[in-house]
């Protein structure tokens, strides 16, 4: 009965396993769309009651999958540790403790429920190859998002400098100042502070090059190691097809 069970719950090569996987998924999406109409103001009782009932269905089955997840394990705290378990629990754990915690910090800790998001990776073999994209290049990218702090801390001391004697509310502190780098270097540009200096003018296109690196190269990163991952995955299906 375990070997069915694990069979099910681990693996798509079964009609079961891939039944099983597709109605997650599903349960997943529903659970996540069902919270958000949750945000709507002013919905009647009907479907606020009915809103609550789907949400303890779906948290009784995704309740069922994590303690079947753990009887199927080969190594049960290996999988409770694990990204994907800590994932699983932290998914059904605001249900559980909504009713002890202070009705103040309620809603913040329902919000964990969008992390069930997160569960579809285990599903979703184009996200587990995202992963995998990201896993390669993540020490490129921890570089990369050092500089891009130190950049942006530079850029809100330079524009303060520049704009803060004309503009003192725009640009009252360098923690201000930072909304406007980050917008500026993610080439964002809301257009809510501006420079109106000429200096500041200057600095800012100096910022605006720099900030299409900020975006570009980690994306560049990301996409030339993905391409390697799927050659290397279309090499090895051709390599199945041709043994």
């Amino acid at each position: 009965m375990r070997r069915i069970l694990k069979d099910m719950v681990e693996s798509q090569s079964s009609r079961a396993g891939y039944l099983f996987d597709v109605f997650i998924q599903v349960l997943i999406v529903t659970s996540l769309i069902a919270f958000s109409f949750e945000t709507i103001p002013n919905l009647s009782d009907v479907t606020i009651k009915y809103l609550r009932y789907f949400e303890v269905v779906s948290i009784i089955i995704f309740t069922l999958e994590y303690i079947l997840r753990i009887y199927v394990s080969d190594k049960k705290m290996t999988y409770i540790f694990s990204f994907y378990g800590l994932i699983d629990l932290v998914s059904i754990l605001p249900f559980y403790i909504s009713g002890t915690v202070d009705l103040r910090s309620l809603r913040a800790v329902r919000l964990l429920r969008v992390l069930r998001l997160l569960k579809l990776f285990r599903f979703n073999e184009s996200l587990v190859l995202l992963g995998k994209a990201f896993s390669i290049v993540k020490r490129e990218m921890i570089v990369f998002s050092f500089i891009a702090v130190i950049l942006l801390y530079i850029s809100s001391v330079g524009i303060y400098f520049f704009e803060n004697p004309v503009q003192p509310k725009d640009f009252s502190s360098i923690f201000d100042c930072m909304w406007w780098a980050i917008s500026t270097m993610t080439t964002v540009g809301y257009g809510d502070i501006v420079p109106v200096t000429v200096g500041g003018k200057i600095f800012t296109s100096f910022i605006s090059f720099i900030g299409i690196g900020v975006v570009s190269i980690p994306t560049a990163l990301l996409a030339s190691s993905l391409t390697n991952l799927i050659d290397v995955d279309k090499h090895d299906d051709q390599q199945d097809l041709w043994s």
